[in-house]
């Protein structure tokens, strides 16, 4: 068993946690996100591989030939569609920030009990939330 897939996975799940901790914009904060995400996909592959075994397909293969385990594919599969939903989630979810509050810089947001305690100062009331 080779080490390079996990040195690989543990790579990419540095730079991209890097990224995250570093982030200025919630749209690079979801790409960093995604790269840590990719880290799992290479450490799962690493995991199921097998040396010297053949796709999971025992149409044509006799019976004891070894085969790479379907399951851990499945498990990469189902992590890509979770990903990318939660992607198009955290996307969204910036692009409503960036139209309510005018800016996607984390440092610049106000947390809301901040803000409606200043609206109320300045005499505008806020609705409540829905």
């Amino acid at each position: 068993m080779s080490a390079l897939p996990f040195c690989v996975a543990a790579w990419l799940f540095a730079i991209g946690l890097y990224g995250i901790v570093t982030s200025r914009n919630y749209i690079h904060l979801v790409g960093c996100l995604g790269v840590c995400q990719s880290a799992t996909y290479v450490l799962l592959l690493a995991v199921g591989y097998r040396w010297d075994s053949v796709a999971p397909i025992f149409y044509d293969h006799p019976p004891g030939t070894p085969a790479v385990d379907p399951v851990v594919q499945a498990l990469v599969l189902t992590d890509i569609v979770v990903g990318a939903t939660l992607t198009a989630l955290l996307l969204v979810m910036a692009i409503q920030v960036q139209k309510r509050r005018g800016t996607l810089d984390p440092e610049e947001l106000a947390p809301m009990k901040e803000q409606q305690a200043a609206d109320a100062c300045k005499g505008r009331v806020a609705e409540p939330q829905r």
